[in-house]
Formats: structure tokens, C-alpha cells, sequence
């Protein structure tokens, strides 16, 4: 898939690690977005006939997508204090990609149902050699994202890399899933 084509215009490309692990979420799963921007990943999964929330700040980026009877839009600022705004709720597969905001990171593992999957995807410390962001509050630590998601998640595939596509960037990624058995432990 080279681009997701809305009424507001072709959308980035998916990332191809949430494309190489979108094949374990079922469609019946619905999948959340956390700090979805534009939206390029819960457009993917809503082209694969996936019900998807959209969570960010500002949504006015996904609006375009509000008339979908399967798509629920949630401005919430993840950063401003308030309550996690989904606190009862589970998803299929909960999807991050170029965000970091620690005192979310609870929130967002329990979000994940029991069977279902985390795909993060975001910048790691060594990144401030190629830009933005530098600063560490945004960055994450050695083999973070493995500490974080252990034990309440049984991890499908960790990286911590340096990428040159599509730019430059020391980035870590991981997938992780919740045993059908389990119930989240927050």
C-alpha cells in the first residue's frame, strides 16, 4: 500500500512496522490510535475494515472521517492532567507510532485486551544526532520499551535501530501481546 487516498488528500504512508504486524489483528478488532495526527494509521486499519478510534488533541486532521459509523473521534491533550479518557475501554490493537508521553505509557499497555496487541514505534535516545526531537523527555532509554511493556505483555518482536528511511533516525519498536487469558494488571 503506497498511500492511503481521503477526501482531505493521499495521507502519509503506513509505517512498515504496524503494516508487518497489522496481519494479527482481526478486522472484527477494533484498533486505537493514540496521538493519531493526520490519522495514517487508523485510515490503514479502517481500509482493512477495522473499527477505529482516533485519539489526539486536536482532531480536527480526522474529521473528515467522523460521518464513518465505525470510526469515534477523542480529543483529549494525553498531557494536560486529566484522566486517561478511554479508562474502561480495550482494543484489538492499540497503535503508537512517533509519540512519547511517559506518564501515559500505564494507559496505553492496559488498553490493550486480553488477545490483543501493542504496535509502538517511536524515536530513542542517539536520535539527537539527526534532529528532532532531541530532547531526552522525548526520547526513549535503552531497551525501554521492553521494560515498559514487561510483564503484562508477551513481546512479539523488539528493535532498537537506526534507520536511514525515510529519514535518518534512532528509533525503537516493539509488538506486544496480551495473553487471552490475561486482564490487564493496572
Amino acid at each position: 500500500m503506497s498511500s492511503v487516498s481521503t477526501a482531505a488528500g493521499p495521507m502519509a504512508k503506513p509505517s512498515e512496522w504496524v503494516v508487518r504486524f497489522a496481519e494479527r489483528v482481526p478486522l472484527e478488532a477494533e484498533v486505537l490510535d493514540v496521538a493519531c495526527g493526520a490519522g495514517r494509521h487508523g485510515r490503514y486499519f479502517r481500509a482493512r475494515g477495522n473499527p477505529v478510534v482516533l485519539l489526539d488533541q486536536d482532531i480536527s486532521r480526522v474529521a473528515d472521517m467522523a460521518a464513518d459509523a465505525r470510526v469515534e473521534l477523542v480529543a483529549s491533550d494525553l498531557e494536560a492532567g486529566r484522566p486517561w479518557p478511554l479508562k474502561s475501554r480495550t482494543f484489538g490493537c492499540v497503535v503508537v507510532t512517533n509519540y512519547l508521553y511517559r506518564p501515559a505509557m500505564r494507559d496505553i499497555i492496559a488498553a490493550v485486551a486480553p488477545g490483543g496487541i501493542l504496535i509502538y514505534e517511536t524515536f530513542a535516545l542517539g536520535n539527537e544526532a539527526y534532529g528532532r526531537p532531541s530532547n531526552p523527555d522525548f526520547l526513549l532509554h535503552r531497551e525501554e520499551l521492553l521494560i515498559l511493556c514487561r510483564p503484562e505483555l508477551r513481546v512479539v518482536a523488539f528493535e532498537d535501530v537506526t534507520v536511514s528511511t525515510p529519514r535518518p533516525a534512532c528509533i525503537q519498536r516493539i509488538a506486544a501481546v496480551r495473553d487471552a487469558a490475561e486482564r490487564p494488571a493496572f
